[in-house]
């Protein structure tokens, strides 16, 4: 039996028109330009408009990613999209996917696992295409945090942006594609990154809509400290899995939360500073969408060959994490 492995065969983004700058944010919370740079990294993030939702983003970042690698739709027999900003409670995104791309021969599911989202979706991509249930899935990670996110908090609302990110991986033998994938989570610490409002526990009703509680509530320290040690913890377990070491990758592609958490990261782990992608200064926190986003911008730049090992690892609400080791 050939050595069949969960490989990817193109890559694609979407990203809303409108750009969101810091300056733009100075007229509308009382902070300023430098205080996010300094804290944050980042400079600017793309936000949807109201008539945009998720699926939007989603569909277009699919096209882009079948195109690039050369697959039609009617191949498709899986659509997993990870988001936690779902169009609405149901039909999934996925279904709408498959909808508009005429994927009529695809199964859909999302998953939900906040920005660890598409590490997750990668788990059950490589599982589906190892064991035989798949054999050419298209995979997306995609949030419009924009939707959830108090304007008038400005701990939260300098941090987060909207984006799309779509990978075809398909079954192929050989060594290239995905070498390990490890997943964690810890639901006693929800607590510190949650949207309390707007589910089953507190459904909408003009209490939730007056005190905001339909958006991100963060407690920041906790969530960076524990961030920094889970997203080590996650990249050097999936390593580990691969038979690798951090110095064997080509490049590493961190969650785009902050820049500060990305260099704690790197340090710990003990990469060079031209290992790891890091494009957060442009978008913010895509959530899902943050690590797919910028693996297809590395391999457009030429920052990924052939061949290479790239590391993808994430951290989010749950709390989520995991990590994954791909041989490019």
């Amino acid at each position: 039996m050939p050595n069949i492995k969960a490989k990817f065969l193109g890559t694609g983004k979407a990203l809303p028109q409108k750009v969101l700058t810091n300056a733009d944010i100075e007229k509308m919370v009382e902070t300023n330009d430098e205080w996010i740079r300094t804290r944050t990294g980042i400079l600017e993030r793309r936000v949807t408009s109201r008539e945009e939702a998720t699926s939007d983003l989603a569909i277009t970042a699919a096209k882009e990613a079948l195109a690039n690698a050369n697959v039609k739709a009617e191949e498709l027999d899986s659509i997993i999209v990870a988001t936690c900003t779902p169009d609405m409670v149901f039909p999934s995104v996925s279904c709408i996917v498959q909808s508009a791309l005429g994927a009529k021969n695809a199964m859909g599911m999302d998953v939900s696992a906040a920005c660890s989202g598409f590490i997750f979706g990668l788990a059950t991509a490589k599982s589906f295409i190892e064991s035989g249930q798949s054999k050419k899935l298209l995979l997306i990670g995609v949030d419009t945090l924009s939707k959830i996110t108090n304007w008038q908090d400005r701990s939260t609302c300098i941090l987060f942006g909207d984006g799309a990110g779509a990978a075809v991986i398909s079954a192929e033998p050989g060594d290239a594609g995905i070498l390990s994938v490890y997943t964690a989570s810890d639901g006693t610490q929800a607590d510190i990154l949650k949207v309390p409002g707007g589910g089953s526990r507190n459904p909408i009703c003009k209490e939730i809509l007056d005190d905001k509680s339909y958006t991100i509530q963060m407690d920041g320290p906790e969530v960076y400290k524990l961030a920094v040690t889970k997203m080590v913890e996650a990249s050097e377990k999936a390593l580990e899995l691969a038979g690798k070491q951090a110095s064997d990758l080509k490049l590493i592609i961190p969650h785009q939360a902050n820049l500060r958490i990305i260099e704690s990261v790197a340090k710990r782990l003990k990469v060079r500073e031209d290992q790891v992608f890091v494009n957060v200064q442009k978008y913010g926190n895509m959530s899902a969408a943050t690590t797919i986003v910028a693996l297809d911008e590395a391999q457009r730049e030429g920052r990924l060959k052939r061949g290479d090992l790239v590391e993808l690892v994430a951290f989010g609400a749950g709390l989520t994490w995991g990590a994954s080791v791909i041989r490019w």
